[in-house]
């Protein structure tokens, strides 16, 4: 493998007097990196590629750096000057027991602001964080008009995008497009969820266009949850830098004196093997640093009642779904939406905010639900949105200061026109949450899941807690706040499982996954259109991550019927689950789930935490979808799905990826069609040298046919 190089070399003269000229190696397996100062200027950083040196500046300001490129940083003054001239003045180096981190401090002596940027790598995985901390070390307040965390130079050359964006029950679509000059911005400004629409994390592929499995491609994504801003500039469409930070849309940043920030950080790294290396290199990082909070553990396999009662819930039907979960071999119930309320009943869109056991829906409260699941040998879970609020709640009546919301222009509601966010920026509220949760944690020990929704943007923009002076700083002290929230409940409770879950993917970021073991990928269950959406999901995130259900038959979203098999085929693609209500499951699709969760497990842990290769995408246009996962001992899952309704036979040669050449791998078909038997393939011995170079054929007979494999 080639090795790249980006290469930042540091001289400089401290500003006590004396001269030290050296070079500070940040290195990874795949990335030098070394920064250059001249005496009493900036930071720049050269970019290193085949021989061609890429030159920028580490963090361009306003007003001193060059005035026809973006920049990343505009500080605003008490005295109205809007210039900043930073000059390197210290470095120091962290060891810590994963990871190094470089620090560079530049500081403007003239305005007493100081920047310091971060370079963090780890031991165990190719990733490069980057970020900055801004203090104001002057006596007046100054304010952030642009704090970007990165600017990153590229590779010189044509070059091409892959940027992941949809909306509700479409989350994770490609698109794919060649940059040219100008400048190409990536944003989202919901508020409170920022991968609605856009998702922070991007590809970026040099020379040719991107491809799976070769070619030069960058990956990055911002580890952030609120409203973010990806830039792309180029320049004679060949000249490129990332320009990556919070969005500064109604987001001036105000500091008081003695106050900093510290900006999310851009997690980057590079590879020869194209998107796939990019995906494989995140995913190693993910799970080894606990970017997931589950990191390599596996997850159990749930029933989810939201799609089987929706608002509906009773004693007697989740005791039921608890039965039937059981019975199918699930290991997990999780009561969604409708438990609680009784001021105003949980019916339709009130009550959030009055987390306590609906008495006329569940006389027996949550202890009866915890107890009949305990007996069946099975966990319990529960869902809430702690951040949001209805109206129509008495926490409302007694609090209506709490919410997000502006003196002087009218109120936006959410969902059934009562709903709107709680201010996260208020310690009252922030405190209140974490109560909430502690409280129902400690008085029911036993609930070992919770599935954390997040259903409204931030409608209001404004907030009775922050003075007048920081109602600017919204946006962002609302994420601080939350991620605060997130630490005490993990400090608390390290053992509960949380899912991140936010209309669906609305929340699929680096910035709150480490408080959370996986993430609800979307509302839609429908198999086919999932495919889809669990691709664009795995380009950046783990299969552990993934929260991927068996839909019913015709789809809640869609309308489309599928065949079991495909449905369940296609739920193993991540953590596997059950959206549906079993009770009016036929018995065919109850026999049929049975045999692919038996399945499953004993494929969980080689899905979960391998090494994923995406055969054939959704996007190939072959009529056919192939996912490979290799595990650390050896062994591999072989899936493959026909993605058309016809009933004509396709049949695919299909070069396998990541397997040991001098090793033979033996198939073994699980989840197999209980109408059929066994395919040709099963018992078959094939050389791992022969499966990547001449492939293996793989037949598929029928409409929405789909094969599952262990190669052992």
């Amino acid at each position: 493998m080639k090795r790249y190089i980006i290469l930042l070399q540091l001289i400089w003269l401290s500003i006590s007097g004396w001269a030290w000229h050296g070079k500070v190696a940040i290195e990874n397996q795949k990335m030098t990196i070394l920064l250059t100062a001249e005496e009493g200027q900036t930071l720049h950083c050269n970019f290193i590629y085949e021989g061609d040196t890429i030159n920028g500046i580490a963090i361009p300001t306003f007003g001193t750096d060059n005035p026809t490129t973006p920049i990343a940083l505009q500080i605003g003054y008490s005295n109205g000057d809007q210039n900043t001239e930073l000059a390197v003045s210290n470095y120091r180096c962290e060891q810590q027991e994963r990871a190094t981190t470089h620090i560079f401090s530049l500081s403007d002596k003239l305005r007493h602001s100081q920047v310091d940027i971060f370079y963090k790598t780890y031991h165990h995985s190719d990733i490069v964080e980057t970020w900055t901390l801004i203090k104001n070390n002057g006596t007046e307040p100054i304010t952030l008009n642009r704090f970007d965390s990165a600017c990153l130079p590229l590779p010189e050359g044509e070059a091409w995008l892959t940027q992941l964006n949809g909306t509700w029950a479409n989350e994770g679509n490609i698109t794919e497009e060649r940059l040219t000059n100008g400048i190409k911005t990536i944003f989202n400004t919901d508020g409170a969820r920022n991968a609605q629409t856009s998702e922070p994390s991007i590809m970026l592929t040099f020379g040719n266009k991107p491809s799976e499995h070769n070619g030069l491609t960058i990956g990055a994504t911002l580890c952030w949850s609120g409203n973010y801003e990806l830039r792309l500039h180029s320049i004679d469409n060949k000249y490129h830098t990332l320009f990556a930070g919070i969005n500064p849309l109604a987001s001036h940043y105000v500091l008081r004196a003695g106050e900093q920030i510290t900006t999310p950080s851009l997690a980057f790294t590079i590879s020869n093997e194209g998107k796939g290396g990019v995906s494989r290199t995140f995913h190693l990082w993910a799970r080894e640093e606990k970017k997931i909070y589950r990191g390599w553990k596996t997850g159990d396999i749930l029933l989810n009642s939201w799609e089987g009662v929706y608002f509906d819930i009773t004693e007697k039907k989740i005791i039921e779904m608890i039965t039937d979960i059981s019975n199918m071999g699930g290991e997990l119930i999780v009561m969604d939406d409708g438990w609680f309320g009784n001021d105003y009943q949980r019916t339709n869109d009130a009550a959030l905010g009055d987390w306590e056991v609906d008495k006329k829906k569940l006389p027996n409260g949550l202890s009866a639900l915890i107890r009949a699941a305990h007996k069946r040998g099975i966990g319990f879970g529960i869902w809430i949105e702690p951040e949001a609020i209805n109206t129509k709640s008495r926490l409302y009546q007694q609090h209506p200061e709490w919410v997000l919301q502006s003196r002087n222009s009218k109120t936006n509601y959410g969902r059934g026109g009562t709903q709107l966010l709680l201010d996260l920026t208020n310690p009252e509220v922030r405190q209140f949450i974490i109560d909430v949760i502690t409280r129902l944690l400690t008085r029911y020990p036993d609930i070992a899941y919770i599935k954390w929704d997040a259903n409204v943007s931030l409608l209001n923009y404004g907030s009775i807690y922050l003075p007048p002076e920081k109602q600017s700083n919204l946006y962002v002290d609302y994420h601080l706040g939350l991620v605060q929230v997130l630490k005490t409940i993990r400090e608390r409770f390290p053992n509960v499982i949380i899912q991140d879950c936010a209309s669906g993917g609305g929340r699929a970021n680096y910035g709150l996954l480490p408080f959370f073991d996986e993430y609800w990928l979307s509302d839609n269950n429908d198999a086919l259109q999932r495919l889809k959406i669990q691709y664009g999901a795995s380009l950046f995130f783990p299969a552990n991550a993934m929260a991927t259900h068996i839909g019913s038959s015709p789809d809640h979203t869609t309308g489309r019927k599928l065949p079991i098999k495909f449905r369940t085929d296609v739920a193993m693609n991540g953590r596997m689950g059950l959206e549906l209500q079993p009770k009016t499951m036929t018995k065919e699709e109850k026999q049929q789930v049975k045999r692919s969760i038996r399945d499953y497990k004993q494929l969980r842990e080689t899905i979960q935490t391998g090494e994923l290769y995406r055969l054939i995408t959704p996007y190939d246009g072959q009529n056919i979808i192939s996912t490979m996962y290799v595990g650390k001992g050896g062994n591999a899952v072989l899936l493959v799905y026909k993605t058309s309704d016809d009933e004509e036979t396709l049949s695919v040669r299909l070069p396998l990826s990541g397997l040991i050449a001098e090793r033979s791998y033996t198939f073994e078909e699980k989840n197999v069609n209980i109408k059929n038997s066994q395919s040709l393939l099963d018992g078959t011995t094939i050389s791992g040298a022969n499966l990547m170079e001449e492939g293996v054929d793989i037949l598929l007979e029928g409409s929405y046919d789909s094969k599952v494999y262990l190669l052992k």
